[in-house]
């Protein structure tokens, strides 16, 4: 009788939606480290502590609805994002949090694993610029328990975004 490989030793394969953004990350020429962590990191706070680093390092990837528009917003975690202020500033007239179903629908991605880039289509995004503070800065790498590291710099080359403050 065959026997089975042992799974412990077999590596555990990358989910689709990280093997997406690994494609485009590097279309885009991004070079930072992608991590799968064992647990989802959902919040800013769960991720710095998987990953030893400040809060203020992760770079959440918000997506607001502009009056059935998707506007992304990059912020840092040790920030909250203060929406009437920031639609002021992008020139909106409102920008509310989208709900799940726009999320996937302008992201292809789920709530709690927004990447800042990889969706089905262009989506308008804004950098905090309290993130140029980090030399590293870890942002969803389309997956929930995914996260990448990258620069500021980078970072805006990467998604175009427009530095703004939010807070």
């Amino acid at each position: 009788m065959a026997s089975l490989p042992d799974q412990s030793t077999q590596p555990t394969p990358e989910p689709p939606a990280v093997a997406r953004f690994r494609a485009e990350l590097e279309a885009r020429g991004g070079h930072g480290e992608i991590r799968v962590l064992p647990e989802s990191v959902h919040t800013a706070a769960l991720a710095a502590a998987a990953l030893g680093c400040e809060v203020g390092a992760i770079a959440n990837s918000l997506l607001f609805d502009a009056d059935g528009s998707p506007v992304l917003i990059l912020t840092s975690g040790a920030h909250r994002v203060d929406a009437p202020e920031a639609a002021a500033r992008i020139g909106v007239p409102a920008l509310r949090r989208a709900k799940p179903d726009f999320v996937r629908t302008h992201t292809g991605q789920v709530i709690g694993g927004v990447s800042p880039i990889g969706h089905p289509a262009p989506v308008p995004t804004y950098i905090d610029p309290w993130l140029r503070r980090y030399a590293v800065v870890w942002a969803a790498a389309g997956h929930p328990a995914a996260v990448f590291a990258t620069t500021f710099d980078e970072l805006v080359a990467l998604t175009g975004a427009v530095e703004t403050e939010v807070g």
